[in-house]
């Protein structure tokens, strides 16, 4: 038996690995010069969902993607590094 320790399936991603994959930014994902698969998200600080191509970043609420334009928009400017964390309820 090795002493080595299997890296744990993502337990620790507040986020389905499979939704991550298949979700995109609603505004990137128009834009046919982008590419073909525009919208690609990555997550940073485990709260926030960057998009690339928009510069849109969405805030995760409870593990749930808040997957609105103007929410997205809201934080465009706002440097990854300056992002809060956990993210502010839109809804609040």
């Amino acid at each position: 038996m090795s002493n080595e320790q299997k890296p744990a399936p993502n337990d620790d991603l507040p986020i389905s690995a499979d939704l991550l994959e298949i979700l995109r930014c609603p505004l990137a994902v128009q834009w046919k010069d982008k590419g073909d698969d525009p919208g690609q998200l990555r997550l940073v600080h485990n709260c926030w969902l960057v998009c690339d191509d928009s510069g849109l970043k969405y805030p995760l609420v409870e593990g749930i993607p808040v997957m609105l334009i103007e929410e997205g928009e809201k934080w465009k400017g706002t440097p990854e590094a300056d992002l809060p964390v956990p993210p502010p309820n839109p809804q609040a």
